[in-house]
């Protein structure tokens, strides 16, 4: 107030251009470095270890998906990372509480189960109040983990890309002037922003064969407003080019002009060297299968022509790119087996599993030869299919000689169904007809049976008239006599050998398991057959799969097996020579085959069927049978069963010179009869008594006992139930023969 009394003002007038300048770069500064840590997932955050304040960006709480501004405390934190990190993240805990720098990565589980991993640096400073105070950056490297998982495949285990702890990133002006550039950017390009500026407008920062493609997409982008992704090289401070994935995204303001353009530059230089290290060893794998002898193609997950080998290309008589683009691939397989090669992929395609196709393959000047194809399919370590590998085998010569069985097996089979009594097994008698009875009722299931009686009884008989009365009596019935095979061999016989398997070996051998299929087996003798061949039998039986000898890859075969023995298996298995498993599994329905002289009421009827039979092929007419004779041959006991009175009737048909058909009373005489004069006991009931005697003795030695190593059967080496049968036929009472208990 002057002496006048008025109120004067004083003020001043500042200049604040510079500090709203400045204001205005600080401001743009933080935008950049907000977008910049959107697009490279990276957050900072600040921690007063004392208070345990937080301090976040807003990336930090995207990457966290903690709402923005919470309040936030460690131990909400802690509560997101994954157990078996919580080890290393209390480490970094320590360090900070002593004022050490943190460098680690950990997971965190986010609430609805997902996974990220994170990269976590910072700085601690003491300050004067003696608070320390952690600052640093946390970023999201997910993406980068997952793109490290991918390239786990290769064989030598590459480094992991991306070894740096963040991306690059790069602000352009609309017009494509440089206006920021990040930390991790001005690192590894060794320039200040002024002088990568410069350096950028040169176009030295890229490499030289790939500066035309990069300047002509940059140009393209500015004029399109269309974003790009394009891989180029960038130069290093040192001068080294390194792979990078620049994805370009322009920032549209709210009119939709472009005002920025944001590239993020991702190193890739890792993956690059491995892709060209794959497809190195693509071209030496190509390289190696055009050395194979066998026909090989290589296709895509979803049958893409890829690579085929120049074998098969000589075979097939076209060139590479002639077979890539034909347009049906079919065309090169038979006619008759098209559908059935498609389906087989298909179903391969679907389930992911490999399979193995027999079909005729054309040759180029249009023949048609067999080919085994074998396709199996090669995955990632995602379990995903990447390929799937064929390869062809020429087995021509081994068709053609199946063709040549097979007819011979038919010819065989034919041969078999006019000589055998397949459909005739000759007999009334109540012994033979539980049999016939049983083999109707076993003969439609698949169940393995068990013939069991002496030799010459008919037991391969019974075993073709089960196969002819079951659903597989179209399909082949293979006969094999395990006691005929000599004994190293039968293994070879039955499941066959590789070429080379051993020693004379020359070539691969189908054995009677293949040819068998889809039909039934007939091993006869069976009890004779070896521990280790009995092992790979019961592992048929079990698994309905086996080996070739020398072999490595399971046939899988779909067979009835009907084995047959004049052997006590029993007695066997007690004594160790033959395995209880492989009993138990033959075992499944029994058959017992009666010996001719427990079915005497049968002979007669015999005797005229052979008499029919071969007087006929020897075209000889033979009209009645010597009474005497019939007695004959009804009294004697026929040790061989059918198979001896079957040879007796052909050799009196052959000799035989009248209508009046006659047996030569010295060709009986292999067995004991009675020849004293007046004699008024028949030959059979003499055979009777002492039969009778000896069961009984045995009985008395074993307490009567009738099964197991110290039975009745074991001492008179018999069958159990024809033991059974012989007692009820004799009417013993087995029960005396039984210790009785003190009383």
């Amino acid at each position: 107030m002057d002496k006048a009394g008025n109120n004067d003002i004083v003020g001043a007038i500042m200049d604040i251009t510079e500090r709203q300048v400045a204001e205005e770069a600080i401001r743009r500064s933080e935008a950049y470095l907000a977008e910049a840590q959107r697009l490279s997932h990276t957050g900072s955050f600040g921690w007063n270890v004392s208070t345990d304040e937080h301090f976040w960006s807003d990336e930090t709480f995207r990457i966290f998906e903690f709402a923005p501004a919470s309040k936030l405390s460690l131990q909400m934190i802690l509560d997101r990372v994954h157990p078996k990190d919580m080890p290393s993240v209390n480490m970094a805990i320590a360090a900070g509480n002593r004022a050490e720098g943190i460098d680690l990565e950990f997971r965190i589980v986010m609430p609805d189960g997902r996974i990220k991993y994170l990269h976590v640096v910072g700085k601690a400073e003491r300050r004067a109040t003696a608070s320390i105070e952690v600052i640093g950056a946390v970023m999201d490297i997910t993406e980068r983990k997952l793109v490290e998982e991918g390239f786990r495949q290769s064989e030598e285990r590459l480094r992991l890309v991306l070894d740096s702890i963040g991306a690059h990133v790069m602000v352009t002006t609309s017009e494509g002037e440089l206006d920021f550039v990040n930390q991790p950017s001005l690192d590894y390009f060794g320039k200040t922003l002024e002088e990568l500026k410069r350096w950028l407008t040169s176009n030295v920062i890229i490499h030289p064969d790939e500066r035309a493609s990069a300047i002509a997409v940059w140009r393209r982008a500015v004029e399109t407003g269309v974003s790009y992704d394009v891989d180029n090289r960038f130069r290093r401070s040192d001068g080294v080019y390194r792979w990078f994935h620049v994805r370009g995204r322009p920032q549209r303001d709210a009119q939709g002009s472009i005002v920025r353009w944001y590239a993020l530059l991702t190193d890739i230089d890792e993956r690059k060297k491995a892709e060209q290290k794959l497809e190195a060893q693509e071209i030496q794998l190509r390289q190696i299968l055009d050395f194979a002898p066998q026909l090989v193609a290589v296709y895509g997950p979803n049958r893409e022509r890829l690579h085929i080998n120049r074998i098969a290309l000589d075979y097939l008589g076209v060139s590479l790119e002639e077979w890539r683009q034909t347009p049906d691939q079919s065309v090169f397989v038979h006619p008759d087996d098209r559908a059935r090669e498609r389906d087989y992929f298909d179903r391969a395609l679907s389930r992911g599993s490999g399979y193995e196709l027999e079909l005729r393959l054309r040759k180029g000047d249009g023949s048609y030869r067999w080919f085994l194809a074998r396709s199996n399919p090669v995955r990632d370590d995602k379990g995903t299919i990447t390929r799937w590998y064929v390869a062809w085998t020429d087995i021509e010569d081994r068709k053609r000689a199946e063709e040549r069985l097979q007819q011979e097996n038919v010819a065989l089979r034919e041969e078999i169904d006019k000589a055998s009594m397949f459909e005739e097994i000759v007999g009334t008698s109540p012994a033979l007809q539980t049999v016939l009875s049983s083999i109707s009722k076993v003969a439609p299931s698949d169940s393995t049976v068990l013939v069991t009686g002496e030799t010459g009884t008919g037991k391969e008989l019974v075993a073709r008239a089960i196969h002819r009365r079951s659903l597989r009596a179209s399909r082949a019935f293979v006969s094999v006599n395990c006691a005929a095979v000599p004994r190293d061999l039968i293994a070879s016989e039955l499941f066959g050998h590789e070429k080379g398997a051993f020693t004379g070996a020359m070539q691969r051998r189908v054995g009677r398991f293949e040819l068998a299929e889809g039909g039934t087996i007939f091993l006869d003798e069976v009890g004779e057959l070896l521990p280790d061949t009995q092992v790979a039998l019961l592992r048929v039986l079990q698994e309905r799969e086996f080996e070739r000898l020398g072999g490595s890859r399971p046939i899988h075969v779909n067979v009835r097996v009907i084995a047959a023995t004049n052997r006590d298996l029993e007695a066997a298995v007690a004594s160790g020579t033959f395995r209880q498993d492989l009993y138990y599994r033959l075992n499944v329905f029994p058959l017992d085959m009666p010996p001719l002289r427990e079915r005497r009421e049968d002979i007669s009827l015999l005797v005229e069927y052979f008499i029919d039979r071969y007087a006929r092929k020897a075209g000889k007419n033979i009209r009645t049978i010597d009474k005497k004779t019939l007695q004959l041959l009804q009294s004697y006991p026929w040790p061989g069963n059918i198979r001896e009175l079957q040879n007796v009737i052909e050799r009196s048909v052959i000799v035989s010179e009248t209508e009046n058909f006659s047996v030569d009373e010295r060709w009986l005489s292999q067995q004991p009869r009675d020849r004293r004069s007046g004699g008024k006991l028949h030959l059979s009931q003499k055979l009777a008594a002492t039969e009778k005697e000896i069961i009984e003795e045995a009985l008395r030695e074993s307490q009567g006992r009738i099964f197991g190593p110290l039975g009745a059967a074991a001492k008179l080496g018999i069958a159990r139930s024809t033991l059974e049968s012989k007692i009820q036929s004799l009417n013993i009472n087995k029960k005396r023969f039984k210790r009785q208990p003190r009383t």
